[in-house]
């Protein structure tokens, strides 16, 4: 099976480097130089990682091979995975974004829209959930919000503040004035 750690970003500076968005909990061992990467798309792949260094936040990676910044512009949006040959099915602490997507957002009973993408952030997580509208939704996946998710019945269920669905949702016009001064 294979399981995406990262997606490729821009150039930085001359040298074939990339800066990468980190899609795993542990990019201390994920990205150490030698590690093999499957590419997608195929064509730009395999990528050996042969430097990993953090700028600020940032994780930076220099793959065999990239040695120019126009190299390194080849690989952007290509996304880096892993072969893995089992997933830990007992680790209740997280889920993977590939779990996740596809699933039921419920508020109650009621369905609110589909989960279509996990935004790994660095202090918390953001699950993007698209409404029958086709609007897109930015929700904390935190406990307190998110209190279960059931992959195998296919759902989230949802706690959202007040406010939380109509806070990305384009609105009729400005706020009522009317009859003010």
């Amino acid at each position: 099976m294979q399981l995406q750690v990262a997606r490729i970003g821009k150039p930085h500076g001359i040298r074939g480097e990339v800066t990468v968005q980190v899609l795993t909990d542990a990019p201390e061992d994920r990205f150490v130089p030698g590690t093999e990467f499957v590419v997608e798309p195929a064509s730009s792949g395999p990528l050996t990682v042969n430097s990993a260094r953090w700028n600020k936040d940032i994780l930076l990676l220099g793959f065999d091979g990239i040695e120019t910044r126009n190299d390194a512009e080849t690989l952007r949006g290509a996304k880096l995975f892993i072969e893995t040959e089992e997933l830990d099915e007992d680790d209740d602490e997280g889920w993977y974004e590939h779990e996740l997507v596809g699933l039921e957002a419920r508020v109650g009973s009621r369905v609110v829209g589909k989960v279509a993408a996990l935004n790994t952030m660095p202090v918390q997580d953001l699950l993007l959930v698209k409404t029958p509208e086709g609007e897109e939704i930015l929700i904390p996946f935190v406990e307190q919000i998110v209190p279960e998710v059931n992959v195998e019945e296919g759902f989230i269920l949802l706690t959202p503040p007040d406010g939380l669905f109509e806070l990305n949702s384009d609105q009729d016009g400005a706020p009522e004035t009317e009859g003010k001064a």
